[in-house]
Order: structure tokens, then sequence, then C-alpha cells
């Protein structure tokens, strides 16, 4: 049956299920070596004697084969499962910087670190899928903002940690990047029961193998529609112009050295941090559609301000802010796609297509916005993303919000007409 959010049942507390904080913790350890080995590759690439293009080609594959290879990892999550996909992804990972680290030459890095993009987009879709089976309905925001929190502190305390190991060489970081990755899929593989065939509730298990959620079904839902642009938006701004463009525009525009750049991306993460103390919440509580609109209006405009800031007063104000933006639409886009597909159907496509739209937005921002910069200015290029967060918002405000139809339990078939989870 499907209940209104407003006659759910009211708690003072919702558990987190222990299967969930494992997963956060992993996440941490996940993006902590990721951040260890990213201050490191360009520098190793360009050991090998080649140009800076080259080595930023090095950084790029690696998003490139996740592109590529989400499909496959939507069509493995509802083969195998999640926890399965998730661990053999994960190896996957490990296996490929343990590589990198004993690459003889330009060459090898580049395929090493392109085969692991294959193995991250593998774990990334099938963890999606458990914090999906195994949050409680009522606490899909909190879930997801607890697990990008963890993300974003591994993020942020990775690089200064990389930073000490490549005083011992540069290929330490990657095999002790590799080793967290180890450790993650023991953690995953022994801490992660077996999940019972069961209804679900709050804080009970999901089964382990369920019906998937059509791709073409969840498209027919204007939410999803919806939650595949802002994905993207996101992806443009906060993936995508952020890495690429806030540095160039700190340096060439502003006059600054590359520490200023440095600090603007670190007050974006402390920006995004702060909101995710409370986003998620207030994405349980006020639903997910005014808090992604909040987030897409904050974002889009701070992105659109920030190529005419003069100084780095304002410049690392409105940073703080563009990162606050992205905060606030996070968890509640990750929620939307939970409400979609519900606790107890598979959803390995429809997860892997909203990966896609992120990736996708990370991969043509900074291209599109380039152009824009060689022929115009860091102005126009900025306000770009400005739009294309505008054009999200226009998708999102004829769509209904998935949180006032929430899946409790339901035995009907999934995938139909009649099956629960929103529809509209």
């Amino acid at each position: 049956m499907v209940m209104s959010a407003k006659n759910l049942p009211h708690k003072a507390v919702v558990r987190v299920p222990r299967e969930i904080k494992v997963l956060i913790a992993a996440a941490f350890l996940i993006a902590i070596g990721f951040g260890i080995v990213a201050p490191v590759l360009p520098q190793f690439a360009q050991s090998f004697d080649v140009s800076v293009s080259a080595a930023a080609v090095v950084v790029s594959v690696f998003a490139f084969t996740r592109l590529i290879f989400a499909p496959l990892s939507g069509v493995l999550v509802e083969r195998w499962g999640e926890r399965s996909t998730y661990v053999v992804g994960i190896l996957i990972v490990g296996a490929s910087s343990a590589a990198c680290a004993f690459a003889q030459n330009y060459w090898q890095l580049l395929l090493f670190r392109g085969l692991g993009g294959i193995g991250s987009t593998m774990f990334t879709v099938a963890a999606m899928g458990l914090l999906i089976r195994l949050a409680p309905p009522q606490a899909r925001g909190k879930v997801s903002s607890l697990y990008a929190g963890s993300f974003l502190l591994g993020n942020i305390a990775g690089p200064a940690v990389g930073g000490l190991l490549a005083g011992f060489g540069m290929q330490l970081p990657f095999l002790v990047y590799a080793g967290a990755l180890l450790v993650v899929a023991i953690l995953v593989a022994t801490q992660l029961p077996a999940m019972k065939a069961t209804a679900v509730s709050a804080g009970t298990a999901a089964p382990a193998k369920a019906a998937a959620l059509p791709l073409s079904t969840a498209l027919g839902i204007p939410a999803y529609r919806a939650v595949l642009t802002s994905g993207f938006a996101n992806g443009w701004s906060a993936f995508g112009i952020r890495m690429a463009l806030v540095p160039l525009f700190a340096t060439v525009a502003l006059g600054a050295g590359p520490e200023v750049a440095g600090i603007s991306l670190a007050v974006f993460a402390i920006g995004t941090a702060i909101a995710l103390t409370f986003s998620g919440r207030l994405a349980d509580s006020w639903g997910r559609k005014p808090m992604i609109l909040a987030g897409l209006a904050v974002n889009g405009a701070a992105m659109g301000v920030l190529g005419f800031t003069g100084n780095e007063f304002w410049f690392f104000l409105v940073s703080a802010i563009a990162g606050l933006g992205s905060g606030l639409m996070g968890p509640a886009q990750q929620a939307s796609v939970a409400d979609v597909i519900g606790n107890k159907r598979s959803g390995g496509k429809v997860l892997a297509t909203f990966q896609m739209s992120s990736d996708l937005g990370a991969i043509i921002g900074p291209i599109a916005a380039g152009v824009l910069v060689d022929f115009f200015s860091y102005g126009l290029a900025f306000a770009m993303a400005t739009v294309v967060s505008v054009i999200s918002m226009a998708f999102w405000l004829s769509a209904k919000d998935t949180h006032r139809e929430v899946e409790l339990v339901s035995e009907k078939v999934p995938g139909t007409k009649t099956a629960s989870g929103p529809q509209g």
C-alpha cells in the first residue's frame, strides 16, 4: 500500500541500521584513500616526461571509464546483487591502484588508472543500491546526508595525508590506497549479513534478491526525469566547473597564487559540510523537492556570481555559498531516487543512469566552460552553470515530490502501474 507522508507514524528517533553504519565507515576509508592519491597522480604521470595535458588525461580517464561502464554496473547489480557487485568493484579499484604503483611507463599508468574507473562505477552504483535497500524510508535523507558527509570528510583529510606520504616516494600513496580498499572489501563482505527476504520496515533488512525496477518505468516518473537534470547540473557545477575552472580563475583573473585556488576548494567543501548537517533531516521532513530547488537556486546563483568576483574575500565567500547549495540538494536527490525505486526492488539500471547524469555533467561542464573562456570570458563561463541550474529547476517545478508517497510494505508486482512507490 502507499501512504501519504503525513500519515506516517511519528517517531522521536529513527534508528540507523548497523549495516548503514558499515557502509558509512567504508565510504570514509574509500574517500580518504582517493584523496591520498589525487594530489600525487598528475605528478607521477609527469615523471614519465609527458606534457601537462597528457598528465591531465590520466586524471580524466578515470571519470571517462566510469561513465562508459555505468550501464554495465547496473546490469551486474541486478544479476549479482548489490553486495557482491560492491566487493568485486572495490577489489578491481584496489588492484588498479596497486598496479599504478608499479607502472613502468605512461601508457601502463593510463591503462591501469582507466581500469580502476570500471571498478569505481561498480561499487558506487552498488553502494547507492545498498543504501536504498537498507535505509528506513522515513530517514532516507538523513542516511544520504551521513553517507555524503563521510565521503566529504575523507576527501578533505586525504590530500593532506597523501602529501606527507609522497615524501617517501610517489608509489607509496597508491599502495596505501590499495590496502585501504582491501580493508573495505573485507569489511563489507563480512559485516553485511544475509538480508532477510521479508517486508521492510524501519531498521529491518531488505531482501538480498529483488525484482528490478525497469528503467523505462522510472523514466515515466516526472520526479526521476527531474532528478537526472539536477544530477547533471550538480555534476556540471560541483564536480566539473569547480575542479577545472575555479583554480584557473583564481590564478588568471584574480592574479592569485595556487594556494588561493586550494583555499577556494576547501571553503566550497566547508559550505557543503555545513549544509549536510541539516539538509538530510529537512529532506525527510519538508520533502525532497523544496531542498533540491533551494540547492539549485543557491548553487546556480553563486556560480554565476563567482565569475564576477574581483577580490579574494568575495571569491572565498561566494565559493562557500556555492558549496552550501550543493550540500542542500545532495541528500534530497539520492532520497528521491530511493523513493522511486523503493526498499523492496533492485534498481541497478535506474541508479546507473542517475550516476551517469552526474558524470556527464562533470565531463561536459569543463569542456563547455573552457570554450566560453577562450572565446568570451570567465563571467560567461560561470554564468552557464546558472543556466543549467535554471533549466533543472523548470523540470522540478512540474514534478511531484516523491516524499509525499513513501513505500512502506507492498506485495504487488514491482514495475507495473500498481506497484508501490511514487508514480507522478
